[in-house]
């Protein structure tokens, strides 16, 4: 698993995989991982939750690490 990132970081990433609809590679707390596009990042009652296309939602601190899925290039 890679470095935790700040949660602000996090959000950084999954804000600009919406506006250019690109896919993540995301790492939960929990250990697991998968890659998918996110369709949207809200906050609900100060909390910050994501919206991946086949994951569904989830806060957003449960997202240790997020980084493109296709290297920046």
């Amino acid at each position: 698993m890679g470095h935790l990132m700040d949660s602000c970081d996090v959000l950084d990433v999954l804000e600009e995989a919406v506006t250019l609809k690109r896919a993540v590679h995301v790492e939960l707390r929990g250990g697991a991982e998968f890659e998918d596009r996110v369709r949207d990042v809200v906050t609900n009652e100060g909390v910050d939750l994501v919206t991946f296309i086949d994951h569904g939602q989830m806060p957003v601190l449960e997202v240790a690490n997020a980084r493109p899925a296709v290297p920046r290039g």
